[in-house]
């Protein structure tokens, strides 16, 4: 399957990434396989600030959004992918 990966924020300069890739998975993917494969080709710039697959949650700097629904309306890193799916990566923002 192929899905489309954007990278918004200081993620792009993080892991230097253009804002959008193609990336291709096998068609019984989920979320958790996505995420551990972006490790591996971006090694610990991604680990550090994103996911080590050794952990079992997300690192909390980034919130992610599949089809534009939120990661936790979903089945968390379980949830499956399917082909033409759009994951954004969203830096969290806070001020006061």
């Amino acid at each position: 399957m192929k899905l489309t990966v954007d990278y918004l924020g200081s993620i792009k300069q993080t892991l230097g990434l253009k804002q959008e890739e193609q990336v291709h998975l096998k068609d019984d993917a989920s979320l958790i396989d996505l995420l551990s494969m972006l490790a591996e080709k971006y090694g610990d710039a991604f680990k550090k600030s994103v996911y080590e697959p050794k952990d079992p949650d997300l690192k909390p700097f980034y919130i992610l959004s599949l089809n534009g629904v939120m990661l936790n309306q979903l089945k968390g890193l379980e949830t499956p992918l399917k082909d033409g799916d759009h994951l954004v990566f969203l830096p969290v923002v806070t001020g006061g």
